[in-house]
């Protein structure tokens, strides 16, 4: 049976199990062994965790929120190696943040996050924390932290600006994210509100496959549009390292895009939700009747409508039926990943799309 889990707001349990699905798990185990055999793919992890929600603001252009869990393994990307951060006595909680855009509910990756904690009035921890990918959160910030016992603590939530150099701002959100700000939010802390959160083992770990998105009504996920719901002409969908790569040429660049001709972009998403694949390099060759038409690496934009995607203007190229493309990942997505994803989205081979 292939169990998936909804992560509720709060003290939630992790979604509602089918008899026999799930085997509940003692709350003092964080780190169920991981599955044998694991693919390299999106799988089914050990466990599922709830989450608690510390609380919400704005400041700028950006809506923040920040949640907190029991400590949990992770996997850092550099490059395309991944390193292991394991549990320590010494971290009191996986801290988390999400930031998106209120006006439109997309979440923003690439902003650069950190959070000074403080209990009581005294530092407890800073640092930056890292950019990831889970199952049910999707794309978020997030890192173990030490803690100070129980109390009352402040976590002051910093958020960059969007890099210009590296990320690309088209259409309504051309000027936006472009100044740093702070967040500071309240919240109380006990290891009995942390042995309240639902923590779940799964008895299918390991199968090919993910949990179903959380659903929180005051937290937006980063899943990506729908085929239908992309603006354009879809040409097609390749997958490569477990990755869905959909592209969409529109007959011209979005606003923001300093070049002319069609404008083909390409969604990254994870399989099954359709969470946005962020922080990769990729690069386009056009050919026609063997011959390149056009070739280079494409941009990694945010636009209301396309939302997080990788572009390029085909100025002069156009695109015609029957047109090759090939796309090629340069640096697979530098992002940790909880259990689930780190085997994913790593080894990553070219992909041809007919056009």
């Amino acid at each position: 049976m292939k169990r998936r889990s909804v992560l509720r707001a709060g003290l939630a349990l992790a979604g509602t199990a089918a008899a026999g699905c799930l085997q509940t798990e003692q709350q003092s185990v964080r780190s169920p062994p991981l599955p044998e055999n694991r693919p390299d793919a999106v799988y089914y992890p050990s466990h599922v965790e709830g989450m608690t929600m510390v609380g919400t603001g704005t400041t700028g252009d950006y809506r923040v929120a920040a949640m907190y869990s029991y400590p949990h393994r992770f996997w850092e990307v550099v490059g395309a190696e991944t390193t292991k951060h394991e549990l320590t006595g010494e971290h009191a909680m996986h801290l988390m943040a999400t930031v998106w855009d209120p006006d439109t509910g997309l979440v923003l990756p690439e902003t650069g996050l950190s959070i000074e904690l403080n209990a009581d009035g005294s530092l407890v921890s800073e640092e930056v924390i890292y950019p990831m990918l889970s199952q049910p959160m999707g794309f978020h910030y997030g890192s173990n932290v030490q803690g100070d016992g129980d109390g009352t603590y402040t976590a002051d939530v910093s958020v960059g600006a969007i890099p210009g150099d590296g990320v690309r701002t088209t259409g309504d959100f051309r000027g936006k994210f472009t100044d740093p700000g702070t967040v500071s939010l309240d919240f109380e802390f006990s290891q009995d509100r942390l042995q309240d959160i639902s923590f779940e083992r799964l008895d299918n770990a390991g199968e090919r496959g993910a949990l179903e998105p959380m659903e929180m009504e005051m937290l937006p996920n980063s899943t990506a549009p729908a085929e239908a719901d992309l603006p354009g002409d879809v040409r097609g969908t390749a997958t490569s390292g477990d990755a869905n790569f959909v592209v969409t040429v529109l007959e011209e660049p979005p606003a923001g895009v300093d070049a002319a001709g069609p404008y083909l972009a390409v969604s990254a998403r994870t399989p099954y939700n359709r969470m946005i694949v962020p922080a990769m390099s990729l690069s386009a060759t056009v050919s026609r009747d063997g011959e390149t038409r056009h070739e280079g690496e494409l941009t990694r934009t945010l636009d209301p409508d396309l939302y997080y995607h990788y572009g390029t203007a085909l100025d002069g190229t156009g695109v015609a039926s029957g047109d090759t493309l090939e796309l090629t990942v340069g640096t697979p997505p530098q992002v940790a990943r909880h259990e689930g994803y780190e085997t994913a989205f790593l080894e990553m081979d070219p992909m041809e799309v007919t056009l």
